[in-house]
């Protein structure tokens, strides 16, 4: 797929803040008539089929897009994503890797570890 100038702005969206965030958080950020919201979610899904972002699905069953960090090699996202009860915000928490064990007959395709609590940010408020 070539790349577009809506493509573009999404992933510098995307790789330039530290929260998770929604289709209409992107749009918020995003120049006025640039694209619409189908374009949008066309740009966030393509950007996870290319392993620059992954979905996060919060609390409240909102999809959320972040940036892939270290996804160059190898594309896996188990860590765990804390959500603020407060804020709203979605965040990765790449250094806490949760194990989990299936019987041998399942594969596992995707995993979302959500947590749900107080942020930092908001705690200290």
């Amino acid at each position: 797929m070539r790349n577009t100038v809506a493509r573009d702005a999404i992933l510098e969206i995307i790789n330039t803040t530290d929260v998770a965030l929604s289709q209409s958080d992107v749009q918020a950020k995003l120049p006025e008539g640039l694209c619409n919201r189908v374009t949008i979610y066309r740009v966030l899904d393509r950007l996870v089929d290319e392993h620059l972002a992954h979905k996060i699905t919060n609390i409240d069953g909102v999809i959320k897009y972040a940036n892939c960090q270290s996804c160059a090699t190898n594309h896996k996202h188990n860590h765990v994503h804390f959500n603020c009860e407060r804020c709203n915000t979605v965040t990765c928490v790449e250094a806490v890797e949760p194990s989990f064990k299936l019987p041998a007959n399942y594969e596992v395709n995707t995993v979302n570890f959500l947590v749900s609590g107080i942020c930092p940010e908001c705690k200290g408020n």
